[in-house]
C-alpha cells in the first residue's frame, strides 16, 4: 500500500483549565501545524495542518496565519494586529472573529464556550478504512532507523543497477515456469511464498518512513487497513511535506526501492538454497511495483503526482477541475487557483481519471451478477477440497484453501462494500443538494427510479444471469452485456475462446446455447503453413476461404480430418465452408526412393459444406525407386464430399506414377527431368481455369514425357500402368453428401521381381524435403554419390478464392 501523507508536526495545542473570554480563541487539543508546502502547484501555496483526530486540513494563507497566531492568550484584536503585518494586507478584529468561526467549523479550534469541537472526518470512497495501528511514532522511527543509509546515492544506484539485472535474468532468462511447477507441486512451498509476499509488503512500508528519516522528516504510525477490496499497509508521512519537492519524491518512491531490496534478497536465497519457488517473489515484486505506479487511485504513483505538481489532494480537484471545463468557466477563481503549468497536468489527470472510474463502476455493477455466481462456485469447490484435505491429515494443503477461500471472498466482499458506499454517498448527497428545491428532488426520483429499474434488469435471475464465469469466455466489454445486446461475427471455433461454426442438430433437438450448453464433441482444426503440405511437413495446412493459409476453417465434417501425410507422401487437402467461394488445393510432388521398401501415398481430398461454392484438389505424385526394393505398395487415394452442400461443385484428382529404374540416372536426363518438373510447377499454379478433363489430360501428357525422358538414359526403367483416380461430385438443389470410387492402389515391382517382391538389394533411407516460398532451389550435395534434385514451387492464385502449392521431394 502506498504511503499515506498524514504525519505528526509541531504541536502548538491551546491553554489547557478554565474557559478563557469569548474573544480569545483557543486552538483544539491535539492540533499540529504542519506549515506552508514546499513547491506547491497552487498560485498561492496552502498549509497543512492536522487536526487531533488525524484529519490533515489545507488553509489557505489568511486561515493559516489566523491559526498561527492563536496561542489561547491573544484576543480576536491582537490576533489582528499580528496577522496584518504576516500578509502584508490590513486586517480588522472583527475580520478574525469571522476568520474564527470558520476554523471551529473546521473543528481547529475550541468552541466559544471552551469546549472541544465534534469532530467530523471526511469518509472518501477511495480512503484507506477499518485502520489497525501496529505501530506508533516512537516505535515507527526506532525500527526504520538503521534502514535509512540505504537511501544514500551509491547505495541507490548499485541497488537499482543489481535489481534490473536480476529482473533481466529472470524474466528473459531462466523464466519462471520452473518457479511455478515447484510451488504449486509443494503447497508447502507456496505458503511460505505467500508468507514471505506478505512480509515485502510490510517492508515495503519501512521504505517510506526511512526515506523520510533519511530527508529529515519524522514519520508517524503504521498499521494496516482496508484499500478497495484488499487488505494493505500504511505508513502516515505527512511530516514529509516540510520536505522540498526532491525530498518528498523520495518518500514516495521509498516503497518501491525496498521492493527492489527485496528482490535482490530472494535472489541471494535462490543462489544459496536452489529453491527455484522463491523465484517467485521475485515476480510478485516486480508486479507490485508495476501496480503502485498507477496513479489512478491512492497507490504510489499517485502521491508521485500530487508531489511533483504539489497539489496535495488530487481528488478534491475533480470538481473544480471538471467545472472550470464547463463554457464561461475557465477563468473562474476556485478553477484558476493552480499555477498554469500544475492545472494542465491536473486536468490531464482528471479527463483520463474520471471516465475510467466511471466505466469501472458501471462494469463493476453489471458484472456483479457473473462475479457473485463465479465466487459461488470457486467457493463450494475450495470449500470441497478443503473438507478432503483436511480428512487426510494435508495441513498444508488445508492452508493453501485457506488461503484461496479468503483470495475469493475478499474481492467479492470487496464490490459490494464499493457499490453499497457510492449508493449510500450519491443519495445523501443528492437528498442535500435538492433539500426545498421540490422540482429537483421531482427529476432526482425519476432519475433513481430509472437506475432501480435498470438494475433490475441487469441483475434479474433468470438462466444465465449468475451462471460462473467459464474459462472459454473472453472476459470483454461485451460480455457483460445481455445476449441479444451483443453483435457477434463467425470466427471459428478455437480452443480457449468463444466462437461459432456450422453445425448440424436434429429438426426435434433443442438447440443449446451459452445459458443452457449441450455436451458435444467439436473436431477443432490445428494451424498449418498452408494448402498442400507436401511430404516430410509436420501436418497438412488447410487454407481458409480466402487463400491466405493461415488458419483452416472450422471441421464440420461427420467424419476425422485425413491424416497429415508421412515421410515421402503427398497430400492435397481442399476444405470450404464459405458460401460463393472457390477454393483449389494442387499438391505436385517427385520422390527419389532407394530404400527396400516403398510404400508412398498420394491423396487428393475435397469437401465441401457451403452453398454455391467450388471446391478442387489435385495430387500428383511421381516415384522414382533407384535400384531394387524388397517392398513396392505405393497408394493413391481420392476422396469427394458435399455434406449439407446447396449448388455445390467438388472434385478431387489424384495421379501418382511409379518407375523402377536400375541406377540413378545420368547428368543429362536429370537436367531434363528438373527442367519438366519445373513446366509442371508452373501448370500447377495456373489450373483451376481449366476443366477437370483436360487436368486429367495434361497430367498423362507430363507422365509420358517423364518416362520418355527415363526411358532414353542407358538405364532404363520398369513401371506399371500409371494409377490415377479422379472423384468429381456436383449438386445442383436441396442436399447432398456424395463420395467418390473406393482409393486405388498400386504395386510395382522392379525388374526381375515376381508379386512385388525383389531381390534384395542395397540397403539405404529414403529422405524427402519439402518448402515453400520460393519457385526454384538449388540441387542439394548428399552423403552418397547419388544425386539429390530437390526442387520447390508455390503460388497464391487470384480470384475467387485459391490456393496453389506444388512440390518436388527426392532421396538419394
Amino acid at each position: 500500500m502506498s504511503a499515506l501523507h498524514e504525519a505528526s508536526g509541531a504541536t502548538a495545542g491551546g491553554a489547557a483549565g478554565a474557559a478563557p473570554p469569548a474573544d480569545v480563541p483557543v486552538r483544539s487539543s491535539g492540533l499540529e501545524l504542519i506549515g506552508e508546502i514546499p513547491g506547491s502547484g497552487y498560485k498561492e501555496a496552502p498549509s497543512l495542518v492536522r487536526r487531533g483526530d488525524g484529519q490533515v486540513m489545507t488553509l489557505t494563507p489568511l486561515l493559516y496565519a489566523v491559526l498561527s497566531a492563536v496561542d489561547g492568550r491573544r484576543d480576536h484584536g491582537e490576533i489582528a494586529a499580528v496577522v496584518g503585518p504576516a500578509i502584508g494586507r490590513q486586517v480588522t478584529a472583527e475580520n478574525v472573529q469571522t476568520l474564527c468561526e470558520r476554523l471551529r467549523t473546521l473543528g481547529a479550534l475550541r468552541r466559544a464556550d471552551g469546549s472541544e469541537p465534534t469532530l467530523k472526518r471526511t469518509n472518501p470512497l477511495l480512503a484507506l478504512r477499518f485502520r489497525y495501528v501496529v505501530s506508533d511514532p516512537s516505535v515507527t522511527n526506532r525500527v526504520t532507523a538503521p534502514f535509512a543509509w540505504l537511501f544514500a546515492p551509491l547505495v541507490v544506484a548499485v541497488v537499482c543497477l543489481a535489481f534490473v539485472a536480476v529482473c533481466g535474468w529472470l524474466l528473459f532468462g531462466k523464466g519462471l515456469a520452473s518457479a511455478a511447477h515447484q510451488a504449486f507441486d509443494r503447497p508447502v512451498l507456496l505458503l511460505v511464498v505467500f508468507a514471505l509476499t506478505v512480509v515485502s509488503a510490510g517492508f515495503h512500508e519501512f521504505g517510506h518512513a526511512a526515506a523520510a528519516r533519511y530527508g529529515g522528516a519524522t514519520p508517524g504510525a503504521m498499521g494496516t487497513g482496508l484499500y478497495l477490496v484488499w487488505p494493505a499497509f500504511y505508513t502516515d508521512v505527512t511530516d514529509s511535506y516540510r520536505l522540498g519537492r526532491a525530498g518528498r519524491v523520495r518518500t514516495d518512491l521509498g516503497g518501491l526501492y525496498f521492493n527492489a531490496i527485496v528482490a535482490l534478497v530472494m535472489f541471494g536465497l535462490w543462489w544459496a538454497t536452489g529453491w527455484d519457488a522463491v523465484l517467485l517473489i521475485i515476480a510478485t515484486q516486480v508486479l507490485q511495483m508495476l501496480r503502485q505506479l498507477a496513479p489512478l487511485v491512492r497507490f504510489d504513483g499517485y502521491h508521485v503526482l500530487a508531489d511533483v505538481t504539489g497539489v496535495p489532494d488530487l481528488y478534491h480537484r475533480i470538481g473544480p477541475t471538471l467545472k472550470g471545463l464547463l463554457p464561461g468557466r475557465w477563468r473562474s477563481p476556485e478553477a484558476s487557483v493552480l499555477k498554469p503549468w500544475a492545472r494542465a497536468v491536473v486536468t490531464t489527470w482528471v479527463v483520463v481519471v474520471v471516465p475510467m472510474l466511471a466505466t469501472t463502476l458501471v462494469l463493476m455493477v453489471l458484472a456483479l451478477p457473473r462475479m457473485l455466481g463465479t465466487a459461488a462456485h470457486s467457493l463450494s469447490a475450495q470449500a470441497s477440497l478443503l473438507g478432503e484435505q483436511f480428512g487426510e491429515g494435508d495441513v498444508a494443503g488445508v492452508g493453501v484453501r485457506v488461503l484461496s477461500l479468503v483470495a475469493i471472498a475478499f474481492p467479492t466482499a470487496g464490490t459490494l462494500l464499493i457499490i453499497g458506499r457510492t449508493t449510500t454517498q450519491v443519495v445523501r448527497r443528492t437528498w442535500r443538494a435538492t433539500e426545498g428545491r421540490p422540482g429537483r428532488r421531482a427529476v432526482a426520483g425519476v432519475v433513481a427510479a430509472g437506475l432501480v429499474a435498470g438494475l433490475a434488469w441487469a441483475w434479474w435471475p433468470d438462466a444465465g444471469t449468475y451462471r460462473p464465469i467459464r474459462p472459454y469466455e473472453r472476459g470483454v466489454v461485451q460480455d457483460v452485456l445481455p445476449a441479444s445486446m451483443r453483435s457477434t461475427t463467425p470466427s471459428g471455433l478455437v480452443e480457449g475462446r468463444g466462437g461459432s461454426a456450422r453445425t448440424i442438430w436434429p429438426a426435434d433437438a433443442e438447440l443449446p446455447s451459452a445459458d443452457a450448453p449441450q455436451l458435444a464433441v467439436v473436431l477443432v482444426p490445428r494451424k498449418g503453413t498452408g494448402s498442400g503440405a507436401a511430404a516430410g511437413s509436420d501436418a497438412a495446412g488447410v487454407s481458409d476461404a480466402s487463400g491466405s493459409g493461415h488458419a483452416a476453417p472450422t471441421w464440420v465434417f461427420p467424419f476425422n480430418r485425413p491424416l497429415p501425410p508421412g515421410e515421402g507422401d503427398n497430400q492435397a487437402l481442399a476444405v470450404n465452408t464459405t458460401d460463393g467461394s472457390t477454393v483449389y488445393d494442387v499438391a505436385f510432388a517427385l520422390v527419389w526412393a532407394d530404400d527396400d521398401t516403398v510404400l508412398n501415398t498420394n491423396e487428393a481430398y475435397a469437401f465441401a459444406s457451403c452453398t454455391g461454392c467450388r471446391t478442387v484438389a489435385v495430387a500428383f505424385q511421381v516415384v522414382l525407386i533407384v535400384g531394387s526394393a524388397d517392398v513396392v505398395v505405393p497408394q493413391n487415394l481420392s476422396g469427394a464430399l458435399n455434406y449439407a452442400c446447396v449448388e455445390c461443385v467438388t472434385a478431387a484428382v489424384a495421379r501418382q506414377l511409379v518407375v523402377t529404374v536400375p541406377a540413378a540416372p545420368d547428368a543429362a536426363t536429370m537436367a531434363q527431368l528438373q527442367a519438366l518438373w519445373q513446366e509442371i510447377a508452373a501448370f500447377g499454379a495456373s489450373l483451376e481455369d481449366l476443366s477437370l478433363s483436360e487436368i486429367q489430360t495434361r497430367l498423362t501428357d507430363y507422365e509420358r514425357q517423364i518416362l520418355d525422358i527415363v526411358g532414353a538414359d542407358p538405364t532404363g526403367y520398369t513401371t506399371s500402368a500409371p494409377s490415377s483416380t479422379s472423384v468429381p461430385t456436383a449438386t445442383s438443389t436441396g442436399e447432398a453428401s456424395t463420395t467418390g470410387p473406393e482409393p486405388d492402389s498400386t504395386a510395382t515391382a522392379g525388374p526381375g521381381s515376381t508379386d512385388g517382391a525383389t531381390a534384395p538389394g542395397s540397403t539405404t533411407t529414403a529422405t524427402s524435403s519439402s518448402s515453400s516460398g520460393s519457385s526454384t532451389a538449388e540441387p542439394e550435395e548428399s552423403a552418397t554419390t547419388t544425386p539429390v534434385p530437390t526442387d520447390t514451387a508455390s503460388a497464391s492464385v487470384t480470384g475467387e478464392t485459391a490456393t496453389v502449392a506444388a512440390a518436388q521431394t527426392t532421396a538419394p
